[in-house]
């Protein structure tokens, strides 16, 4: 029980299996069964987005702790509950998948045509398994919804994605179930030291400086293919060209953000010694894709790739923003965490406006549109600003904090880091220009229409939410700020007696 009254978040959790085994019900002719699987899947996420915003109204945003926590035994013999909670870190990600589903499934609403009850139903367990996974305060919990994701999502690109699906939808899983084994290593390690999976005892457990070392080097395996880091990022591109348009929004606005999350909420204070020694690491690993993944976004001849390739380039940066391990690095990574969940998919969700018109991504097959589509045009201006972090948008606030924070460590890494605002810049204004401007030289681009009602639907959240991110970003910062300040003072605390790297690797030889 919580402040509202009643369990909420197994509420927000499990509603949408419920509206899942309401579509699996479902009989009659086959438009028929399409038409209320949509309607069914829409008002059920529709719920479950309202129910979470709950979660915003009633949480204490100077709370550090976890709260709306529920504990049932489970494994008791083994250390293991089922145990849900929220705080600032992980509350509004809650927020963020229960906003996009229901956009996604609009989205869906007349570009899916075949198995659409099975669609339907794919999307109210990936709801499920996404809000499990960020709401779990048990580390077998988590590891079941993180691998939970997986199944969903592979039916989504395997089935429904495009011509080269079956090779994406394989490849998508074999790499993050790949990581995800290493995890569970790490995770058998961490019980048998704590005796529990319990994530609030864990992050209050002291482990072995040597072991350390080992349990981050398995975590990474795992969350750096979900961010994706390079050169583990090779999956991504694949998937969101031969995924639905929806697919990809899940993809680049909630699946990605699972290995940040997982950095900060494992990797980060549980093992601070491990952090900090193989810190430099991660800032070459991060750098590294900022620059090769923009200069590579700006070779593309596919609007999604691209944008593909941009996500992995601006997860760079989280990852900077993360590792710098200070207030303002931390705070600039969930807020850009969180803005690119909103501005990716919206970017996602423009290339698959034209798409459903001409059934091509290739860029230069558009040209022009900017006379035919002036709505079309407006919105995808904004969402390129944003994705270039221009202030007054979402994009900007992140990515000026991480810089800040990143400042604090070493003046080239913010200096590489901010290479990515430049080149990125470049990449989207180059794919602006090639699909908005010029003139109109194919008969097909002259009969498109701009955006439908419904399509406009979809966007206005999206574009209320870039807007207001940039414009009163505090309205978003304060619910973590208690949380990542305590982060930080936990993490300088642990160090207090630093741990160096020579004597780490002598531990683990040992």
């Amino acid at each position: 029980m919580n402040g509202v009254g009643f369990p909420l978040l197994s509420l927000v959790t499990w509603l949408p299996l419920v509206g899942g085994a309401v579509i699996l019900s479902l009989r009659g002719d086959e438009a028929a069964v399409a038409a209320n699987a949509r309607w069914t899947a829409l008002w059920t996420s529709l719920a479950v987005f309202v129910f979470s915003i709950l979660l915003w109204v009633d949480f204490d945003p100077a709370n550090p702790g976890f709260q709306f926590v529920e504990s049932h035994a489970w494994m008791p013999q083994w250390g293991m509950t089922y145990k849900l909670g929220v705080d600032g870190i992980s509350v509004l990600f809650v927020l963020l998948a229960t906003l996009l589903t229901p956009i996604c499934i609009l989205a869906s609403w007349e570009s899916i045509k075949s198995r659409v009850r099975e669609y339907m139903l794919s999307f109210m367990v990936l709801e499920t398994m996404m809000v499990g996974m960020f709401c779990a305060l048990d580390f077998v919990v988590f590891y079941v919804f993180f691998e939970g994701v997986l199944i969903p999502m592979y039916l989504i690109i395997g089935v429904w994605g495009g011509p080269r699906r079956v090779y994406a939808a394989l490849k998508f899983f074999l790499y993050t179930l790949a990581g995800s084994v290493l995890m569970m290593l790490a995770l058998i390690a961490m019980w048998h030291v704590a005796g529990t999976t319990d994530i609030e005892v864990l992050l209050h457990t002291t482990f072995p400086a040597s072991m350390q070392i080992w349990l981050f080097l398995a975590f990474l395996a795992s969350f750096a293919v979900k961010v994706p880091m390079w050169p583990v990022h090779t999956w991504l591109p694949d998937a969101h060209v031969e995924a639905p348009t929806a697919g990809s929004v899940i993809l680049a606005g909630v699946l990605l953000k699972m290995g940040a999350y997982g950095f900060l909420r494992f990797s980060v204070p549980m093992l601070p010694q491990a952090s900090a020694t193989l810190a430099p690491l991660m800032f070459a690993l991060a750098v590294i894709a900022v620059v090769y993944t923009s200069c590579v976004a700006l070779a593309q001849t596919d609007m999604k790739k691209l944008i593909a390739y941009s996500s992995v380039a601006h997860m760079g940066i989280v990852v900077i923003g993360i590792f710098s391990i200070n207030e303002q690095g931390i705070s600039g990574a969930l807020f850009q965490m969180l803005s690119h969940g909103i501005v990716a998919s919206s970017l996602f969700l423009c290339v698959g406006v034209v798409y459903d018109r001409m059934h091509t991504r290739e860029i230069a097959r558009y040209g022009g549109l900017g006379d035919r589509m002036p709505k079309y045009a407006f919105v995808f201006l904004l969402f390129t600003y944003a994705s270039m972090g221009l202030p007054g948008t979402a994009g900007f606030v992140g990515e000026f904090l991480v810089l800040v924070g990143a400042m604090k460590i070493n003046f080239w890494l913010a200096l590489t880091g901010s290479l990515g605002m430049i080149l990125g810049a470049c990449y989207m204004l180059w794919l602006y220009r090639r699909i908005i401007f010029g003139t109109i030289t194919r008969a097909e681009l002259k009969a498109m229409l701009d955006l439908s009602p419904r399509e406009m639907l979809v966007f206005a959240p999206l574009i209320v939410m870039t807007i207001w991110m940039g414009v009163y970003p505090s309205a978003f910062s304060g619910f973590w700020d208690a949380s990542v300040s305590a982060m930080v003072a936990h993490h300088q605390a642990a160090l207090a007696s630093p741990v160096h790297l020579a004597e780490l690797v002598a531990g683990v030889l040992r």
